[in-house]
C-alpha cells in the first residue's frame, strides 16, 4: 500500500500514477475496458478494471486496492483542439531559412531540403565569398548530428558545381549543442552556432547575431 494518484480517463483508460521516477504510469489498463468497483473481505474498496480481449483469450485483470480516499475529483476537459508544438526542428529550419545572417555573417540562402543521395539537407547556403556552406538543424546537438552533417559534407565536396570557388563548409546549429559534438564538430572543421529560437522568432534586424 502506497500513496497514489488513480486516473481513469473518459476513454475507459486507467492509470496509477506515483509522486516521482517519471511521467510514466506505475501501472495502466488501456482502453477498451471496463472498471467495476467491490469492496474485500476487510472492507476495503476493490476495483477490478478489465480489459476488453478477443474471442478465445483470457482478459487482462488489473485490481486496486483502495484503503483511503484523500482527494477525489472529476474534471470534463472538454473537446480537444489537438496538440501544437512550437520549436520543433521544422519552425527552426524556417525561421532560419529566413535570417541565416544569425548563423554568420553575410550567409545567403540558396535552398531549404537540399537533396543528396543519402537524404536533403535542412539549409543549403551561400556566403561573403561565394562558398556553399551546409547547415543541419536540430533542437539538441549531439554527436549523431555531427555525424549526419559530416556524412552530408562528404557527398557535397564530390559535387564540382557546388566547390568551384572551394570546399562545402558545415554549419551545426541547435538550441543546445552538447559538448561532445561540439568538439567533435571543432574536430572535423564543423562551425557551431547555438540558437535562440525565442530570439529568432522575434527578430527584427535579419542582420543581428544570435551567438
Amino acid at each position: 500500500m502506497a500513496t497514489r494518484v488513480l486516473m481513469i480517463k473518459a476513454d475507459g483508460s486507467v492509470l496509477v500514477h506515483s509522486d516521482g521516477g517519471s511521467y510514466k504510469p506505475l501501472n495502466w489498463m488501456s482502453p477498451p475496458c471496463t472498471v467495476r468497483e467491490g469492496s474485500t473481505d476487510e472492507g476495503h474498496v476493490e476495483w477490478t478494471v478489465t480489459a476488453k480481449a478477443p474471442k478465445g483469450a483470457t482478459p487482462d485483470t488489473l485490481r486496486i486496492l483502495i484503503e483511503e480516499i484523500h482527494h477525489d475529483s472529476q474534471h470534463d476537459l472538454g473537446i480537444d483542439p489537438g496538440l501544437q508544438k512550437d520549436g520543433v526542428e521544422k519552425h527552426l529550419q524556417e525561421l532560419l531559412a529566413e535570417h541565416p545572417a544569425t548563423l554568420s555573417a553575410g550567409l545567403v540562402l540558396v535552398r531549404r531540403e537540399f537533396p543528396t543521395a543519402i537524404g536533403p539537407v535542412d539549409l543549403m547556403c551561400r556566403d561573403e565569398s561565394g562558398l556553399s556552406v551546409a547547415v543541419e538543424i536540430k533542437r539538441r546537438g549531439e554527436i549523431d548530428g555531427v555525424l549526419q552533417l559530416e556524412r552530408y559534407l562528404e557527398l557535397l565536396n564530390r559535387d564540382p558545381l557546388l566547390t568551384g570557388k572551394g570546399p562545402v563548409r558545415g554549419i551545426f546549429a541547435a538550441q543546445e549543442i552538447k559538448p561532445q559534438a561540439r568538439v567533435l564538430a571543432t574536430d572535423k572543421g564543423i562551425a557551431c552556432a547555438l540558437v535562440d529560437y525565442d530570439a529568432l522568432r522575434g527578430l527584427d534586424d535579419p542582420t543581428e547575431r544570435l551567438f
